[in-house]
């Protein structure tokens, strides 16, 4: 499965626009988006900038990766636990 990933442009040299995602800073290439300035959001997609985002969609979208991640860890910190562990059910079996 693919994935582009909404980004805000820090600066941009040549053709290239340098952003940042998840604590990562990257170059990308612009050749797709010369329209493409300092402070816009763009959709990035195996190093290429392929289209200019609203800012506000942009923003949602970013919104809503980072609610995706918070439920996938906790789903997989939930797969980690003991059996038992954090169950809610307090019933003893009768042996």
């Amino acid at each position: 499965m693919c994935l582009a990933v909404p980004v805000r442009v820090e600066a941009i040299n040549n053709g290239m626009g340098m952003v940042e995602f998840g604590g990562v800073r990257r170059e990308v290439s612009l050749a797709l988006t010369p329209e493409a300035r300092a402070g816009d959001y763009v959709l990035i997609h195996t190093g290429y900038a392929i289209s200019v985002l609203d800012a506000g969609e942009a923003e949602e979208t970013l919104r809503l990766f980072d609610e995706l991640t918070a439920a996938a860890e906790a789903e997989e910190a939930a797969d980690q636990r003991p059996a038992g562990e954090g169950s809610t059910d307090n019933k003893v079996s009768a042996a």
